[in-house]
C-alpha cells in the first residue's frame, strides 16, 4: 500500500511538474501586454523616422548613420545602471516603470523638436534611455518570474506579444499620416498617448519579484565580478562581437526602399513583414532553444540575417527576393532577441540578475552603435551594395567563430 501511493504520489507530482512547464506565468503575460502597447507607440516612431530624416529632412547616409547609432547606443551608458539600480534598491518595476515614463515623454519631445536635427538628436537620446533603463529589470522580471526550464518559452512568448505591437505600429503610423494627410507631428502625439497607457498597465497588472537577499550584496564590485565567471564572460563577449557586424533594422529597410524604389506611402509597412515572421516564429523558437540548446538556435538566427543582406544586394533582383530578406529577418530576430536573455538568465545569480542581463545588453548596444556609424561610413565612400556584402561577410566570420566557440551548453 505505501509503494502504491508512493508512486501515485510521484506521478502527480510528474504530473504537476509538466503542466507547470507548458505554462507561462501571469506576470510574464501582462509584461508581454505592457511590451505590446509599448511596441505599437515606439514602432509608430521607428517606421517613420527613417523616411523623415533622410527623405524630410535631406540627411546624407553618414549622418542618418551617426543618428541611427545614437538611437541604438544611448541605451548602452544606463543599461548596467538601470540593472544595478532594480537590484541594489529592490525595485525592479520601478525602475523599469520610470524607463517606460521616460521613453513616453521622448515622444511629446520629437513633437517640440520640429525640423531640429540637434533636438531631434537629443530626444532620441533620451528616449533610447529609458529604454536602457527598463529593458533589463524587465527582462530580469520574466527570469525571475519563470521556471528554468522554460525560460526560452517564457521570453519567447513576450517577444511574441511584444511583435504584436511591432506589427501594429506601423500600420497605425499610415492611418495617422493618411487621416493628418501627412503630419509626422501627428504620429508622435499619438505614440505619446498610447504609450502612457502601457504605463498604466505597467503600474496596475505587473507585480515585483525582487530576489530576497540583502542589498549590500548587490554592489558594483559583485556586478564587475560576474565578467570574471567565465561562461558568462564568453557570452557578453560574442554577443557583443555578433552585434558589432550586425545591420541595424532602419538601414534594412532603407536599403530595401532604395533597391525596389518603395513609395514613401508604403515605407512604415516594411517592418511588416519582419513582425509577422517574428510573431509566428517567437514562441516555437524558444521552445526549439529549451530543447536542443539556446545558443545554436541564437546563432542560426545570425545565419539567418546573413542570407537576408545577400537576397538584399546579390546579383538577382525580384520581389520574392525582398519578401525573402523580410522574411529572414524576421527569423533572425524570434532566433536571437529573447533566446540571449534566456541563455544568459542561468548564468547569473537571482540577486543580479538584473545586473547580469544589462552587461550583456550593454556590449551589444554599444558594438551595434559602432556597427551603423561604420555602415553609414561604407555607404557613404563605397555605395550601397558593397556595403551591404561587406557587412553580410563579417557576420559570416563572427558566426562561424562564435559556433565554435560555444561559450553555452543550455
Amino acid at each position: 500500500m505505501y509503494i502504491a501511493a508512493s508512486r501515485s504520489s510521484d506521478v502527480a507530482a510528474g504530473t504537476e511538474r509538466k503542466a507547470g512547464l507548458r505554462r507561462v506565468s501571469a506576470n510574464v503575460v501582462a509584461l508581454g501586454a505592457v511590451s505590446l502597447v509599448t511596441d505599437i507607440s515606439s514602432e509608430m516612431v521607428t517606421a517613420v523616422l527613417p523616411l523623415y530624416l533622410v527623405l524630410g529632412l535631406g540627411l546624407n547616409p553618414l549622418q542618418f548613420g551617426l543618428l541611427d547609432g545614437l538611437y541604438a547606443g544611448a541605451t548602452a551608458v544606463v543599461r548596467v545602471l538601470g540593472g544595478h539600480l532594480a537590484d541594489r534598491w529592490r525595485r525592479l518595476k520601478a525602475v523599469a516603470g520610470f524607463g517606460y515614463g521616460l521613453s513616453a515623454v521622448c515622444k511629446l519631445g520629437l513633437v517640440a523638436a520640429g525640423s531640429s536635427v540637434a533636438a531631434i538628436g537629443v530626444v532620441l537620446a533620451a528616449d533610447r534611455t529609458g529604454k536602457g533603463l527598463r529593458t533589463a529589470p524587465r527582462d530580469a522580471l520574466i527570469s525571475l518570474s519563470s521556471e528554468p526550464a522554460t525560460l526560452g518559452r517564457s521570453f519567447g512568448v513576450h517577444r511574441a506579444m511584444d511583435t504584436v505591437g511591432a506589427f501594429l505600429g506601423p500600420l497605425v503610423a499610415m492611418a495617422v499620416l493618411a487621416l493628418s494627410l501627412g503630419s509626422y507631428p501627428s504620429v508622435f502625439f499619438t505614440s505619446f498617448c498610447i504609450a502612457a497607457i502601457a504605463v498604466l498597465l505597467l503600474v496596475l497588472f505587473v507585480r515585483d519579484r525582487p530576489a530576497a537577499v540583502d542589498r549590500a550584496a548587490v554592489s558594483v564590485r559583485a556586478a564587475l565580478g560576474l565578467l570574471r565567471e567565465r561562461g558568462f564572460r564568453r557570452v557578453a563577449v560574442w554577443a557583443a562581437l555578433l552585434g558589432f557586424v550586425t545591420l541595424g533594422d532602419s538601414f534594412v529597410y532603407l536599403v530595401l526602399q532604395r533597391r525596389w524604389d518603395v513609395a514613401a506611402t508604403f515605407f512604415p509597412l516594411l517592418p511588416l513583414g519582419t513582425a509577422a515572421v517574428y510573431l509566428v516564429l517567437a514562441v516555437p523558437l524558444g521552445k526549439l532553444a529549451d530543447r536542443i540548446g539556446r545558443w545554436p538556435v541564437f546563432l542560426g538566427g545570425h545565419v539567418a540575417l546573413v542570407a537576408a543582406l545577400i537576397a538584399l544586394c546579390g546579383p538577382v533582383s525580384g520581389f520574392w527576393l525582398a519578401a525573402l530578406a523580410l522574411g529572414l529577418h524576421g527569423v533572425f530576430y524570434a532566433a536571437t532577441d529573447g533566446v540571449l536573455m534566456a541563455a544568459a538568465g542561468p548564468l547569473v545569480p537571482a540577486d543580479l540578475r538584473a545586473t547580469g542581463l544589462a552587461v550583456v545588453q550593454t556590449g551589444q548596444a554599444a558594438a551595434r552603435m559602432l556597427s551603423s556609424v561604420l555602415f553609414g561610413l561604407a555607404w557613404t565612400l563605397w555605395d550601397l551594395q558593397p556595403a551591404v556584402l561587406v557587412a553580410a561577410g563579417a557576420l559570416a566570420v563572427v558566426a562561424l567563430g562564435a559556433a565554435f566557440a560555444r561559450p553555452v551548453r543550455t
